[in-house]
């Protein structure tokens, strides 16, 4: 590869570190589901902008494809050991890792030695103390705004055939597994904003550790049941390009904002940007995946969208949006609890049809929403209420005497959302995948 040499060896590497699960692979030809044909439609909307201009830089095109077809080389080798150890002790193993440190397991594999010391070798560029106060800034979104549009968000996940498979083969996201991958989905992302939640043997790092044991037991079952996974169309389970999203939206969102304005970052978004870096480094996200400035983060936010090929299969997509929409997530099934998931749901579906439905009932349908008025209107009668509060606690932390106040208000409201969301298991059961 011409501009990314060393990422471009770490994807080779994979066949020669694990032959029984990435030696069919050919690492030398990109998969159907990557396209830079112009004339081949691609996920990219044409709002976000134009899809020349990714097919036009060499760099993105090349990066994109290369981590098109990246895993995780150090979590997939410990995920390889689950039929030799079973699932519930790779998990037990990697928590008490997590918790004690390496040396506190007995007996530790070298694959998760291997995984729990990538995990440890901060990179140079992290600035701790600019990680914590971009995780103070993110506890604001986390406490007040996400609970109300996570499910919206994502959906985003499910409208592409070939991002959305991963999750369909294994079955985690019919019924009631439904609520609890969307629900573990919040737990990581919020538990990951509270205070010092990154450091190491904190629940943060704990939970990252997890989504990637998750992540990489995904690829090894995919890949080596028989027939489950067509290589040649799909690429791999997971690959890195695919996690980059959900891991930057926040950075994403922040650069959009400073290149309307025609302005690099300010001080409180490039610690959120930092904050967002640092923990997609403890995911496995390469640092190539994770630029610094508002250029290069639309460039490859909008540049896996745009080498993506379209498509959008209702057997497959359809049934996890419309699953993932009818889940109910709340704790209890008390009237309060009922009114606020009426309310999240009504929240997350004008948020889904805003972000990619151009806000039409119609479209939304056609995607696996149901989306109405009446979903607006709650919207209208919460408003106030939520962002009146919203408002208050973004200008309360910019003043010192309100600062630490309106924190410890932010930090409680955010360990009470992870309450209703329930423990995570951040696991996926092998067992499973032959009904999916």
């Amino acid at each position: 590869m011409r501009h990314y040499p060393g990422l471009a060896e770490r994807v080779r590497s994979q066949a020669a570190l694990q032959p029984g699960l990435y030696g069919a692979i050919d690492f030398t030809a990109a998969p159907f589901r990557h396209t830079a044909d112009p004339e081949v439609r691609s996920t990219l909307r044409p709002r976000l902008g134009r899809r020349a201009r990714t097919l036009d830089d060499e760099r993105t095109v090349e990066l994109i494809a290369t981590t098109t077809l990246l895993g995780d080389v150090v979590a997939d080798p410990y995920a390889s050991l689950e039929p030799h150890y079973g699932t519930k002790t790779l998990v037990a193993m990697l928590r008490r890792a997590c918790h004690e440190g390496i040396d506190a397991v007995p007996d530790a594999p070298e694959e998760l030695r291997a995984f729990v010391a990538a995990m440890e070798d901060t990179p140079s560029w992290v600035d701790m103390d600019l990680v914590e106060e971009g995780a103070r800034l993110a506890r604001i979104g986390s406490a007040l705004t996400a609970p109300f549009i996570t499910r919206g968000v994502f959906l985003a996940t499910f409208l592409n055939t070939y991002a959305a498979l991963p999750m369909a083969l294994t079955g985690a996201l019919s019924g009631a597994r439904a609520a609890r991958r969307i629900n573990e989905t919040s737990n990581f992302f919020a538990v990951t904003t509270l205070p010092g939640a990154l450091q190491r043997h904190r629940e943060g790092f704990e939970a990252a550790a997890m989504v990637r044991l998750m992540h990489s037991m995904v690829r090894f079952h995919a890949l080596t049941r028989p027939g489950a996974w067509n290589r040649e169309v799909y690429g791999i389970p997971i690959p890195q390009v695919d996690q980059m999203p959900a891991g930057t939206v926040g950075s994403y969102l922040i650069a959009i904002k400073a290149l309307r304005a025609k302005r690099g970052f300010g001080p409180g978004e490039r610690a959120i940007v930092e904050f967002n870096r640092y923990r997609c480094f403890l995911l496995g996200l390469p640092e190539e995946l994770l630029p610094t400035t508002p250029e290069g983060i639309v460039a490859v936010f909008n540049g896996r969208a745009a080498l993506l090929r379209d498509d959008f299969d209702d057997e497959t997509c359809g049934a996890l949006v419309r699953s993932s929409m009818e889940a109910y997530l709340r704790p209890g099934r008390t009237p309060f609890d009922r009114a606020a998931e009426r309310v999240e749901k009504a929240w997350s579906k004008t948020a889904f049809a805003i972000a990619f439905c151009d806000f039409k009932p119609s479209e939304a349908a056609r995607l696996g929403v149901d989306f109405s008025a009446v979903d607006v209107g709650i919207v209208g009668l919460t408003y106030p209420f939520l962002a009146g509060r919203l408002l208050v606690c973004e200008r309360g932390v910019k003043i010192p005497f309100l600062r630490d106040g309106v924190d410890r208000y932010l930090t409680g409201l955010v360990r009470r959302r992870l309450a209703t969301y329930g423990h995570p298991e951040f696991v996926s059961d092998g067992a499973d995948y032959a009904r999916a």
